[in-house]
């Protein structure tokens, strides 16, 4: 399931499955695999909220907060559009706010109906959101992240946001639907002008690590740049090749600014701030390997990344099952205070619960993160 990294780190592979005795979980109440597809669950539905689903001829998908809550909080909607589709209701599914363009790759968005759908309205998403579009709405479902707890069913814990979302909208509908672990949407890529920029000038040939700076907490969740490249010239050097490191910064105040720093032994460095999430989607397959911290854009690479390439998160206080999609090439590097949160199924800042050191992203070495990196690029299980 897991191995030893530097002392005090542990490294968890994306394919390993929890048994529900080793962290602290919630009964699902049924067995969900002896459960036929479509057939109601041993459990009360919420009578209201299917009632009103039941009348609606129209989902509005609206997220305005972060990015990862939102990326890990898509389950939810699938559950919902799962459900009015065994139940034969026909509706329009839209999507609005700031990730409306990323929320459409995921094949959740349909074109409406043959028919023009009555004006019964139902939002879907995360507070702010729904209180920005569902005035109208005769029910609106609030996808909170701190809200569904780390469920276990036929013997099998499940950690990620991504199944908790599901889980609790299937247990909330009363009825067995179709989605089953790994339960995070991929999304669709393709080519766009950065991607093919970056080609013709030699930045996606051989060797390209794309490394995540970008965070809304950088004093805790910074890696820093000078750490990945320490990082990349560790692997490059190990592999005898000539590597590309790009550094996916965050949002630069004059929009997207590239910038190449000058060329090193082992590698060539260039600098990605500002680039809007849909042209990283399209990005993120050109990698051969993405390490990132606890943030959404690392959520991001790993839902559209190929699944043969490895997605690598690094936690150093939150949950490393938790906050992470749930895919099987999306790993974690975490302390063991990650993994206590892990266990327990805590949040240090929803419960309070203080460091007994300051942990932070210097946790990792990275020489010995390099060891993590390289077995993963060379087809062996670390």
């Amino acid at each position: 399931m897991s191995s030893v990294a530097p002392p005090g780190v542990r490294f968890h592979h994306g394919s390993a499955v929890v048994p529900a005795g080793a962290v602290h979980t919630t009964p699902l109440g049924y067995d969900r695999g002896s459960v036929p597809l479509g057939a109601p669950l041993p459990l009360t539905a919420s009578a209201e909220l299917v009632h009103r689903l039941s009348g609606c001829g129209e989902v509005v998908v609206a997220f305005e907060g972060k990015l990862g809550d939102t990326l890990l909080a898509l389950t939810g909607v699938r559950a919902v559009l799962d459900w009015l589709r065994l139940r034969s209701v026909r509706t329009s599914v839209r999507a609005v706010g700031p990730y409306a363009g990323l929320i459409a790759r995921t094949g959740l968005i349909t074109q409406p109906p043959v028919t023009t759908p009555h004006g019964r309205r139902a939002v879907i998403g995360d507070r702010a959101g729904t209180e920005a579009h569902g005035s109208e709405a005769v029910v609106s479902l609030v996808l909170d992240p701190a809200a569904p707890p780390c469920w276990s069913s036929d013997g099998r814990a499940h950690p990620d946001l991504p199944a908790r979302h599901y889980l609790a909208l299937e247990r909330r509908l009363g009825i067995r639907l179709p989605g089953t672990a790994p339960f995070a949407p991929t999304l669709a890529t393709g080519p766009n002008d950065l991607v093919e920029e970056l080609r013709s000038v030699g930045w996606l040939g051989g060797l390209t690590i794309a490394a995540i700076t970008a965070t809304s907490w950088p004093e805790r969740k910074d890696y820093t740049a000078q750490r990945y490249i320490a990082l990349t010239e560790q692997i490059a050097e190990a592999q005898q090749a000539q590597a590309r490191l790009l550094l996916i910064g965050g949002s630069a105040e004059d929009g997207l600014r590239v910038s190449a720093e000058a060329p090193r032994r082992h590698v060539q460095v260039l600098h990605l701030d500002g680039v809007p999430g849909d042209q990283l989607a399209d990005l993120f397959p050109h990698c051969d390997l993405i390490v990132g911290n606890d943030t959404g854009l690392t959520h991001l690479a790993a839902m559209t990344h190929s699944p043969e390439r490895p997605v690598i998160g690094l936690y150093a206080r939150h949950s490393h099952s938790k906050w992470r999609t749930g895919l099987p090439h999306h790993h974690a590097v975490a302390t063991d205070l990650s993994d206590r949160m892990h266990q327990g199924d805590l949040c240090p800042v929803r419960d309070a619960i203080p460091s007994d050191v300051d942990v932070h992203m210097d946790a990792f070495p990275p020489a010995e993160l390099a060891r993590v990196c390289l077995d993963l690029l060379n087809g062996v299980r670390p």
